[in-house]
């Protein structure tokens, strides 16, 4: 099994900013955690960050008929980006969406998302285990019968 685990925006700064919010983890330390735990799972897990939308959209696009499925923190993106949709939705590979913070317990403009009416499943609130969650659902999503 291949996954793909994606970053947005600002979130190469985790650890250093808003650390009340996000937690004190790294970005590289969160993809670490993370490939190690595929790795006891014999799953093969790329990690890709970008702060470009157009980046984003790029790799999103490259996954197809190479990854099973994605986990998304699409950051600020998800909020605003009909593209990042778009390319999600073309693919038609299953995601789940990732947030550290409960967005629904922040600004009224982190509310709503353009990516998690399709997602297999949302994970908002958790910090760094948030990702955690996020791979074990995927993992069992991808091994349910059909």
């Amino acid at each position: 099994m291949r996954l793909l685990l994606i970053n947005g925006p600002n979130l190469n700064l985790l650890g250093q900013r808003e650390t009340s919010i996000y937690g004190s983890s790294s970005l590289e330390s969160i993809e670490l955690e993370l490939t190690k735990k595929a790795e006891e799972r014999t799953v093969e897990l790329d990690c890709f960050q970008n702060n470009f939308e157009g980046a984003l959209v790029d790799r999103i696009h490259q996954a197809i008929g190479n990854v099973d499925g994605i986990l998304i923190n699409a950051g600020a993106y998800t909020h605003t980006s009909i593209a990042l949709r778009d390319a999600l939705l073309g693919t038609q590979i299953p995601y789940v969406e990732i947030h550290l913070s409960n967005i629904y317990a922040r600004e009224e403009f982190r509310h709503h998302s353009f990516i998690s009416d399709r997602a297999i499943g949302v994970v908002s609130g958790f910090g760094v285990m948030s990702y955690q969650l996020a791979f074990e659902g995927l993992i069992a999503y991808l091994h349910k019968p059909e």
